[in-house]
């Protein structure tokens, strides 16, 4: 009997640790898509305007006085940054997602809802 309960125990703390570690995937995601519209929406804006017009930046916290031509490269630098850690996050989502499911069936695991 006690054997049984630990058995439960476990599979439901390992449910947990996966259920957990799904949404904090997708919440990374969340954020980074936050992130790559505000580039993007910076980009637009900056792109008609001329090169030598000045503009801000924040750069670890700091406010820095540059010009578009400048800023430019880095803003698509860091969209492209931002794209790959999602394309990496995602394909991270789905194999854990593929081991959560197998990890369900392999233990019979069914989920009741309320």
């Amino acid at each position: 009997m006690t054997e049984q309960i630990s058995r439960q125990q476990y599979l439901q703390n390992q449910y947990n640790a996966y259920k957990s570690q799904l949404q904090q995937i997708a919440q990374k995601i969340v954020d980074l898509e936050t992130d790559a519209d505000e580039h993007k929406l910076v980009n637009e804006t900056l792109k008609p305007l001329d090169k030598d017009r000045r503009c801000f930046r924040m750069i670890h916290g700091v406010l820095v006085e540059q010009t578009v031509e400048t800023v430019m490269p880095a803003l698509q630098t860091n969209q492209e940054g931002i794209r790959k850690a999602m394309d990496a996050l995602l394909e991270q989502y789905k194999e854990l997602e593929t081991q959560f499911t197998k990890f369900q069936k392999d233990n019979k695991i069914q989920v009741v809802r309320q």
